[in-house]
């Protein structure tokens, strides 16, 4: 279909709004209500909200993204290139909680919702195009994001959407401008980028395409070889490694081939396998292959928020694929069917659960544990309550501490992944001087500085 007969079966921009802006408040609110009841229940999944939180406190502060966490004086610019972080300082300053990266994730997804659902209304008409934007706002890529609390890519979901709906109307300069903009979410999408470019030329915007496909590459080699490393305390890039691990690239590519070929299924099975018709499904490649080619499982599957910037690709490449061929209108069918059936069991379930908004059994013990660590102390804790520390205090993970000297060590026996059985032995061990239990209660534990060894 070309672009004028695009334009000619289009529905009204006010009719469009009225079905994708509420569809998007909904999403939004279910992403940070479901954000926020795991913040409050203590389910932690990782470290990474808290890192970001320092990060912020950094930017928001003018200057670096200084991350204890990762190790003393660690300037996160050194593990994985996110500029555009920096975006959400002003907020940061504002509103200075870990509970404020969890929200801003939440309006990025959903701003990503209203364009995915805006762009299927508006070109395939409100039954069809709503049950897409559907589909999309309850897909498991965006849901397994939330859960896992803020990452960086969640910037990419937007600009993804924003790249794919100027695509599906053929406005190659706005394709162009809302890409480039990815080389600052992440040093992979430079990859992503540069296929971007190779679509466009697959299009016939050859001199477009060719321009967004050496920037991308460029781009994406800088960042990886000079950048990284420049920021890196070793001087490398850290995730160099994962490729092919210790086995060798063959043979990692091949293990776990049954849920690395899951993953894939389900990726196009979300759209009803329609993204298949389309070019735009080949931004989906790069993706695919960093998380194929490492050792690191967790990569292989649908969890986590690996899959978050898969779904705007497939998406909007499933509407691309119906607008050129009406006859693929009914995979948005079985593509509903394969949302459903991955909301049966996904966080998301858990709102129905009414004991999901009740107080968790160990939530008063844990409020009382981090009010006895005193507002700009510095303490060494492990995952269980890192997110809930970050805000006030300067807080080091337990396994790269460094030559930190903390004033607390605050551990989770029951839910901390790793925590020392013993707390007062490994904080004079570790630390050195004396130190002094102060609670003991719900499995959390909390030890006191009370002596150097001066």
């Amino acid at each position: 279909m070309n672009a004028a007969s695009t334009a000619a079966s289009a529905v009204p921009g006010r009719r469009v709004w009225l079905v994708a802006a509420p569809w998007a408040a909904v999403c939004a609110l279910l992403y940070s209500t479901l954000a926020i009841l795991r913040h409050r229940r203590l389910e932690p999944t990782s470290w990474d909200n808290a890192i970001f939180e320092q990060a912020l406190r950094g930017y928001a502060d003018l200057g670096w993204p200084i991350v204890d966490i990762k190790g003393p004086g660690y300037n996160l610019l050194g593990d994985h290139f996110h500029p555009i972080v920096a975006l959400l300082a002003p907020v940061y300053r504002l509103f200075p909680a870990a509970e404020t990266l969890l929200l801003a994730q939440a309006v990025l997804l959903a701003i990503s919702v209203h364009v995915v659902t805006a762009l299927a209304v508006r070109h395939l008409g409100r039954r069809v195009g709503l049950a897409l934007g559907v589909a999309y706002g309850l897909s498991f890529g965006l849901i397994s994001a939330v859960a896992a609390q803020f990452h960086e890519v969640a910037f990419g979901a937007p600009l993804l959407a924003l790249a794919g709906a100027a695509y599906v109307e053929r406005r190659w300069t706005a394709v162009v401008l809302w890409t480039l903009p990815l080389l600052l979410v992440k040093e992979d999408l430079g990859i992503t980028v540069a296929v971007v470019g190779l679509v466009l030329w697959l299009a016939g915007q050859r001199r477009r395409g060719l321009l967004l496909a050496g920037v991308g590459l460029v781009g994406a080699a800088l960042v990886v070889f000079v950048v990284l490393p420049a920021f890196n305390p070793a001087g490398v890039y850290d995730y160099a490694t994962n490729a092919g691990g210790d086995d060798g690239l063959a043979i990692t590519l091949f293990t776990g081939v049954d849920r690395k070929l899951l993953t894939v299924l389900l990726t196009f099975g979300v759209t009803g396998l329609s993204a298949l018709f389309s070019r735009w499904a080949l931004l989906v490649l790069p993706t695919f292959a960093w998380r194929f080619v490492g050792d690191v499982e967790f990569y292989w599957g649908t969890d986590w928020h690996y899959s978050l910037l898969l779904m705007p690709i497939v998406f909007v490449a499933a509407i691309d694929a119906m607008v050129r061929h009406r006859e693929l209108r009914w995979a948005t069918v079985p593509a509903l069917v394969v949302t459903a059936v991955m909301l049966i069991g996904s966080p998301m379930a858990s709102l129905v659960d009414s004991t999901t908004w009740r107080e968790g059994p160990r939530e008063a013990a844990a409020a009382a544990v981090i009010r006895d660590v005193p507002q700009d102390a510095s303490v060494v804790t492990d995952i269980g309550l890192i997110t809930h520390l970050g805000t006030e205090r300067q807080v080091f993970w337990l396994g790269t501490v460094g030559d930190a000297s903390p004033d607390f060590v605050l551990l989770d026996q029951w839910g901390g992944f790793g925590a020392p059985p013993d707390i007062l032995e490994y904080a004079s061990t570790t630390f050195g001087g004396s130190w002094e239990l102060v609670r003991d209660e719900q499995g959390y534990q909390l030890a006191r500085r009370t002596g150097s060894d001066a």
